[in-house]
């Protein structure tokens, strides 16, 4: 899961290793275990424990402090994806798109600008969408003549007389000397 998609630490799992870092700090304080040692003792890398001390020398304590969530921060309030979200479901044809009633990324993003005066990427604007609980949505075409009763039909008379397909693949060999074996 990526953290678009709700992945990464949440907060007690922040919490939780930021008081990893501090309990280091005490034992780089102490000086009597290597980086390893420590590593070993809180289940993490010797690189870890390494970029930790090398932190901690440079800035004490306050620098092992977690910074908070990462990732890039939305540029929309939370207020905002709500009326972001009731724009979108009013459709593209509230929004002068009447030919194709499908919402692109494009056009999300222009709604976007139109109402926030915030510019997204596409990718930016898929990230957003996951994050309001929209997903992506491939529309199903179908022909405009399709009878579903024919199709229901054909499916229960014919497909089962339909004999399997035949084996299109068979051991070979490219040798002309060393025929392959049937």
């Amino acid at each position: 899961m990526r953290y678009g998609e709700g992945g990464g630490l949440t907060a007690e799992g922040r919490a939780r290793r930021e008081s990893l870092r501090l309990e280091a700090a005490g034992l780089f304080e102490q000086g009597l275990l290597s980086d390893a040692q420590i590593g070993r003792r809180f289940r993490v890398t010797r690189m870890s424990v390494n970029r930790w001390r090398r932190a901690w020398q440079a800035g004490g304590t306050a620098a092992l402090v977690s910074k908070g969530a990462g990732g890039a921060r939305c540029k929309l309030t939370d207020e905002q994806l709500t009326c972001l979200q009731e724009a979108l479901e009013l459709g593209p044809a509230a929004h002068g798109w009447t030919e194709d009633q499908r919402w692109t990324l494009e056009r999300i993003g222009e709604v976007i600008w139109e109402l926030f005066a915030v510019s997204y990427t596409p990718a930016g604007v898929d990230v957003l969408l996951h994050r309001i609980g929209w997903s992506v949505q491939a529309p199903s075409r179908r022909a405009t003549e399709r009878d579903e009763q024919q199709v229901q039909n054909w499916r229960a008379e014919v497909w089962p007389t339909v004999g399997r397909p035949r084996r299109t693949w068979a051991p070979g060999s490219a040798s002309k000397t060393k025929p392959a074996r049937g």
